[in-house]
């Protein structure tokens, strides 16, 4: 029997070690060995047990206080967890069925934005503007008195009705461009709301009027004094019209992004989609396209439409052909979304709305819309011209543009020939020839009576001498400068026109200053009027007779042999008289809007004219009722 001798321990550590290094397995070895020998101080390995602490003696309660709390239960390790009474937790929120009614479906939820789902989770304020940033809503408005605008503070003692009342009830574009022009200052003036009225409300009412009489330029800077995060929904249906019709598409992206799923329109939906492509959430902008257009919540021109806007804010997106095949009628959305992608809209297309009952939409959009080129633009800009929109500087820089297109021809290169005659001709009965066939083609100027053709040649008109040779066409001349407010140039022919004639009337009434006018003087006048009814007699002697250049009795006088009645009330001339008996340039100027709006000088009657040129004076607003009543004579 062989026996084997025990190896010390070191021997087997060094096998161990040297095994490890091999690759063999040692963790089958079950070798006794010797403890190791610590390295750490004697008694850092070897802690001293714990003791127990001793049981505290408790203290004698005093006489009266109050008994001490029983001790919380021990947790006895290895002791099974003690239940937690349902009755006694907090109970839970409630949600009512229309909360629950209004919690996004899954296919809704696939759809949000990044920022509507932060909203939905709160993860995002109302308001991303800081604090100090925001912009109050005591007074909303562009225009501040020392730019031209109606004081602050003239609304804000007026009953709320009668301002909404006069608001809401002007419906569409002024007959008159001067009363065009100043009821758009009074409407962009910086005012604050009525007593009673929220200055939302306010805000919205005053660029839905904007808008209505084409002013959408002037409607979108006003939207944009009011912070996105205030916009009602009445606000903001009004903001994407005027974003719309003035080519801003993305303008309107951060109300829109804000409100996320505020409408489920067709067009709102197209709209979210279009923000959120420029947002760089172009994956999302797609998936929604797609979606409305698999859906039917838009026509497929529309929604083709907003897809090319849409796919050039990112990169590779998917090529898209427009197709107008079949398409039937124009419609805001259509024109807007053409017009900034420079997609040409069918010539059948745009004829047959510029005829349309809604035409004037285009025209006035169209007049100011800078993608077009000036060619395209000089169709409408009569139109805007006539009605106050466009004033004479603009039109004369279009028509310059209109002229150093190379390669164009046709009515607008026409135009814009004959404007050039009219001021580098070396004869003035050249340039007034030139001015007169502007005059007899009004029809193509924006049609209507042609007034938008004064409007082009005033300050063309301005550069005839006034001169015994040119007496005939001073009447022309006269209202063309006074088209433009060239009242002073217009005087210069106060010595060469005849008592009685066109020229004479339109001068005794946008003189500056005047020392009245005789009965003798008016029933001249009356004597040669031919026009129908006698129009332009009953706007004169009106007109006289509101800015208090005719002696009451001999207004009475005449106006009764004109057929109408100069002190007959309506509750609209009072409401106008008390508005000018406080002095109240603002009320004044919107009462005034709502008693001139009109398609056609003939919906405008003397007696309309007679207290809005009196009122107008009465609030220091004289120079605005003497271009009404000249405008007057001159159209009617």
């Amino acid at each position: 029997m062989i026996r084997l001798r025990k190896a010390p321990a070191a021997s087997w550590l060094a096998l161990g070690v040297a095994g490890a290094l091999a690759g063999a397995s040692a963790a089958g070895l079950a070798v006794a060995q010797q403890k190791p020998e610590s390295l750490l101080p004697p008694g850092f390995d070897d802690p001293e047990p714990p003791r127990p602490s001793p049981t505290p003696t408790p203290a004698p309660a005093a006489s009266g206080a109050a008994a001490p709390a029983a001790p919380l239960p021990s947790v006895v390790p290895g002791a099974a967890p003690v239940g937690v009474d349902p009755a006694s937790l907090p109970p839970l929120p409630s949600i009512t069925r229309d909360e629950l009614a209004r919690l996004p479906s899954l296919d809704e939820l696939e759809s949000l934005s990044t920022d509507e789902l932060d909203q939905l989770l709160g993860l995002k304020p109302k308001s991303d503007i800081p604090p100090g940033a925001r912009r109050g809503l005591t007074r909303v408005g562009v225009l501040a008195v020392d730019e031209g605008g109606l004081p602050p503070m003239a609304l804000a003692n007026q009953p709320e009705k009668l301002v909404r009342a006069a608001l809401s009830g002007t419906k569409g574009p002024m007959v008159s461009r001067w009363g065009h022009i100043l009821l758009r200052r009074a409407l962009a003036s910086r005012l604050a709301a009525p007593l009673g009225m929220d200055p939302v409300e306010f805000a919205a009412l005053r660029v839905g009027l904007l808008n209505r009489i084409g002013e959408y330029g002037v409607a979108r800077a006003v939207v944009q004094d009011v912070d996105s995060a205030n916009w009602s929904p009445a606000l903001t249906a009004e903001a994407l019209t005027a974003y719309l019709a003035s080519g801003d598409i993305t303008g309107a992206c951060p109300a829109v992004r804000l409100q996320g799923s505020a409408r489920d329109d067709g067009e709102w939906q197209m709209w979210q989609a279009i923000c959120n492509a420029y947002a760089e959430e172009t994956a999302l902008a797609a998936s929604q396209l797609d979606r409305a257009l698999f859906r039917g919540v838009a026509p497929r021109i529309d929604v083709l439409l907003a897809r090319r806007f849409a796919g050039a804010a990112g990169r590779g997106q998917r090529a898209v052909q427009i197709e107008w095949q079949g398409v039937e009628e124009l419609n805001p959305w259509r024109f807007g979304l053409a017009t900034a992608l420079g997609e040409p809209v069918p010539e059948e297309l745009l004829e047959s709305a510029l005829t349309a009952q809604s035409g004037a939409y285009y025209a006035r959009a169209g007049a100011l819309l800078p993608m077009l080129p000036a060619s395209q633009r000089a169709p409408f800009a009569g139109r805007a011209a006539r009605e106050g929109i466009l004033s004479a500087d603009a039109m004369v820089d279009l028509y310059s543009e209109v002229y150093a297109e190379t390669g164009v021809t046709g009515e607008p290169q026409d135009h814009a020939a004959a404007l050039r005659e009219a001021y580098v001709a070396a004869d003035p009965a050249a340039r007034i020839a030139a001015m007169q066939r502007l005059w007899a083609a009004g029809a193509a100027l924006g049609g209507g009576d042609g007034y938008g053709a004064r409007v082009l040649t005033a300050y063309a008109a301005a550069r005839i001498p006034a001169e015994a040779a040119q007496v005939d066409a001073a009447g022309d001349l006269i209202a063309a400068m006074l088209a433009a407010g060239l009242d002073r140039d217009a005087l210069a022919w106060r010595e060469v026109v005849e008592e009685g004639s066109l020229g004479w009337a339109l001068i005794v009434l946008a003189a500056p200053r005047s020392n009245g006018v005789g009965q003798g003087a008016v029933n001249g006048f009356i004597g040669g009027d031919g026009s129908e009814g006698s129009r332009k007699s009953a706007f004169l002697v009106a007109g006289l007779a509101g800015l208090g250049r005719l002696d009451e009795g001999d207004a009475s006088a005449l106006a009764d042999d004109l057929g109408f009645d100069l002190a007959r009330q309506t509750r609209w001339t009072r409401a106008i008289a008390r508005a000018a008996e406080v002095n109240n340039p603002a009320l004044v100027a919107l009462l005034a809007g709502l008693g001139m709006q009109g398609a056609s000088w003939e919906q405008m009657t003397p007696l309309h004219l007679y207290h809005i040129t009196g009122a107008l004076r009465r609030v220091g607003l004289e120079a605005e009722a003497r271009m009404i009543a000249a405008e007057a004579v001159a159209r009617g």
